[in-house]
This record gives C-alpha cells, sequence and structure tokens, in this order.
C-alpha cells in the first residue's frame, strides 16, 4: 500500500503538467520569498544527506523480470565515488554469470558463461541516451542522492532549478528539460529520497521511463543507506524490473576499479546478452 501511495503521490505532478501551459498561467501563483527560501533549506537537507564514503561495497541479491521470464541471483556491488560501479552476477551462488560496470567514459556488459560482452558509450544505448542519464546521473542513482542532469555536482546557485511541493508526509522535487521530466519523492521529517523518476517523452515512438524505489534504510557511517532498491527499466517495446537487496555492507578498498576483456570475448548487441542471461 505503501508503495501504491508513493507512486501515486511522485506521478500527481506529471499529470498536472499535462494540462496545459494556458491553465498553467490562470492557476499558478507567485511565490512569495519566505516560501523559496524554505525550498532551498529542505533542498539543502536532501543534498546534505549524500554518503561520505569513498567506497560502498555490499553483498547482493537480485531479481530480475522481464515479460514472462524471472531470474534470481546473488552478486557483489562494488562502487568507487566519481569513478567505477560495478555490479557482478553470480549463479549457483560462486560462478560469475555476468558483469554490469559503469565508469565516467563507457558501459561495459559482460556474459561470462558465454564470452560475450558490450562496451559503449551512454550515447550508444538507446534507454541512457533518452533518459539523460550519465556516470554521475546513474551514480546517484545508486547512491541514493540528488542529482543535476548533465553536471558532476550540484552548487547552490543549481539548486534554483528545482520546483518542490509539500504533499502531506511527502515532498515532491521536480525539474523539467525538454522532453525529459525528474522527478524525487522525499520524506519532509528526513529529507531522505525515497523514489527517483525520469520519463522521456516521444509522441511518435512511445515512452522511456525509469523508476527506482528505496526502501529498508539503515546507518552506513552517519548517514542512512538504502537497502533494498526496486528498479523499472521501461521503453516502447520492453519493461524490465530489477530487485536488489544489499547484506554485508561496507568500505572495501582492495580491488581492481577497471575490468580488462579477454580476446576471448565475442562483442554482441544488448539484445542477445539480455536473452542470455535470461535462460540462464
Amino acid at each position: 500500500m505503501k508503495s501504491v501511495i508513493r507512486i501515486a503521490t511522485l506521478a500527481l505532478p506529471l499529470l498536472l503538467a499535462a494540462c496545459g501551459t494556458q491553465k498553467k498561467a490562470v492557476t499558478e501563483t507567485p511565490k512569495d520569498a519566505a516560501q523559496v527560501m524554505k525550498q532551498q533549506e529542505f533542498l539543502q537537507k536532501v543534498t546534505d544527506n549524500a554518503q561520505y564514503a569513498k567506497f560502498i561495497t555490499s553483498k547482493v541479491r537480485l531479481s530480475i523480470e522481464m515479460g514472462n521470464q524471472k531470474l534470481s541471483l546473488t552478486g557483489n556491488l562494488r562502487m568507487k565515488r566519481d569513478d567505477v560501479i560495478r555490479l557482478q552476477l553470480m549463479a549457483f551462488g560462486f560462478v560469475e554469470a555476468g558483469r554490469l560496470e559503469f565508469t565516467k567514459d563507457y558501459v561495459l556488459i559482460m556474459d561470462r558463461i558465454n564470452k560475450q560482452f558490450l562496451k559503449a558509450d551512454y550515447n550508444q544505448l538507446e534507454f541512457l541516451r533518452n533518459s539523460g542519464l550519465n556516470f554521475y546521473s546513474l551514480q546517484s542513482l545508486f547512491w541514493n542522492e540528488l542529482f543535476q542532469p548533465g553536471k558532476a555536482r550540484i552548487s547552490d546557485e543549481l539548486l534554483k532549478n528545482y520546483e518542490t511541493n509539500m504533499m502531506g508526509d511527502d515532498a515532491v522535487i521536480s525539474m523539467e528539460d525538454g522532453k525529459l521530466s525528474y522527478r524525487w519523492l522525499a520524506d519532509k521529517e528526513g529529507a531522505q529520497i525515497k523514489m527517483t523518476n525520469i520519463k522521456y517523452t516521444d509522441r511518435i515512438r512511445g515512452d522511456y521511463q525509469l523508476n527506482w524505489d528505496y526502501e529498508d534504510f539503515k546507518r552506513n557511517g552517519k548517514q542512512l543507506f538504502p537497502h533494498n532498491h526496486k528498479i523499472m527499466f521501461r521503453t516502447p517495446d520492453r519493461e524490465v524490473k530489477l530487485g536488489m537487496m544489499l547484506n554485508y555492507m561496507g568500505s572495501d578498498d582492495d580491488w581492481e576499479t577497471r575490468t580488462t576483456v579477454s580476446g576471448k570475448y565475442r562483442e554482441v548487441t544488448v539484445d542477445e546478452i539480455l536473452r542470455r542471461f535470461m535462460s540462464l
């Protein structure tokens, strides 16, 4: 029920935005300085909840759902701030079946079992391109943080680009960028992000959407960090759901931050790799 309420609250600004510019001009009232200051203070609290750690590592339990196909795996999540995000997928609990690696320059997807891989920059992958996601945006999604599209950091000046609407116990933070809309749902008391939604609107080909839900917050150093991530990717022709449960979180820094692809691997497309994974 809580998840339904969150989705409904997050979706409300999207529905209101569809009413058109003429109606907006009639119903919108200017904000006074005190209201703007209150919103800026809340946004500052949201950004202050960012993690201090340089490294975040954890064991993970993963569930992947695509159409009527479902797959459960264990794995490892390894992240180094401003450098790399790596998700290793394990089969039978001890054999690495696949690897996802995000750096500032490329995305690497590896199918270890079938010796296949895909290495591309962010503009070459349709969903990431249309969603306006780069490494820093993805890092913020994994680290449960607010982000400014196309920027590595959020400055006090950039906070002015966000719209904040208080609704009950939650706040909806929003930003528009052409065909892209960004929404964050945060609780008003702790200013902790509970959901992120990114939508790319294409009236001809269909919409692209990413929804990232955060639950089960636990202490990681001085800050809280979500141990349950529920992720949904939707394109005009596909929907993929990913569940990620974190266990035994730490800050291990004794690992190589880049993967070298062996010459024995064959380069393939995203569709080929997805089909292979779902057939495990």
